[in-house]
């Protein structure tokens, strides 16, 4: 079933809402974006697991449909995990397109696109975080800036030689501080 971005809004709901058992609610399956020109282009989103914490361990509890997927990432130190802000999701955050990023006026107003800002027009989150073990379909995480049962939209290993460019790097001065 097609929902537009406007029935997303009025219904107040994520695209990433959790219903039991990991199931998301089949209304909320597709994402409208609408190019400049007026074109639409839809995208499924099925979140592979979930975010699950306990005190301080923290697990991303696989989908056991996708476990499988899991083999060879004990061999990393690190992944890139990619979730929904689903506790963050309404119309205003969504519409707002520049910030004081981290939250601090003496930093200067800035595009979400041009920092980290948990608001934005999609609601993806991409933390690095250290693999402490991976067993069946539980990947052990040292710690993640995500709530408990955000979804987890997809895992990528960390790839030193390709995620961390030495040369060339460029920063604005309010993050050097």
């Amino acid at each position: 079933m097609d929902i537009s971005r406007r029935d997303l809004f009025l219904k107040s709901a994520g695209m990433a809402a959790c219903i039991g058992g990991g199931a998301f609610a089949s209304d909320l399956t597709k994402a409208e974006t609408v190019e400049e020109e007026g074109a639409k282009t839809f995208f499924k989103l099925y979140p592979v697991g979930r975010v699950e914490k306990k005190g301080k361990s923290v697990w991303l509890r696989i989908f056991d449909r996708y476990a499988d997927a899991l083999k060879g990432l004990d061999g990393f130190s690190h992944v890139w995990v990619l979730y929904w802000l689903d506790k963050n999701d309404t119309p205003r955050k969504r519409s707002l397109f520049q910030v004081h990023p981290r939250g601090n006026k003496k930093n200067p107003l800035t595009g979400v696109f041009a920092c980290r800002a948990p608001v934005r027009p999609n609601l993806i989150a991409l933390s690095l975080c250290k693999i402490l073990s991976v067993k069946g379909g539980v990947v052990h995480i040292e710690k993640i800036d995500a709530f408990d049962s955000s979804p987890v939209l997809d895992l990528k290993p960390y790839a030193p030689g390709i995620d961390s460019p030495t040369k060339g790097v460029r920063l604005p001065d309010w993050l050097k501080r």
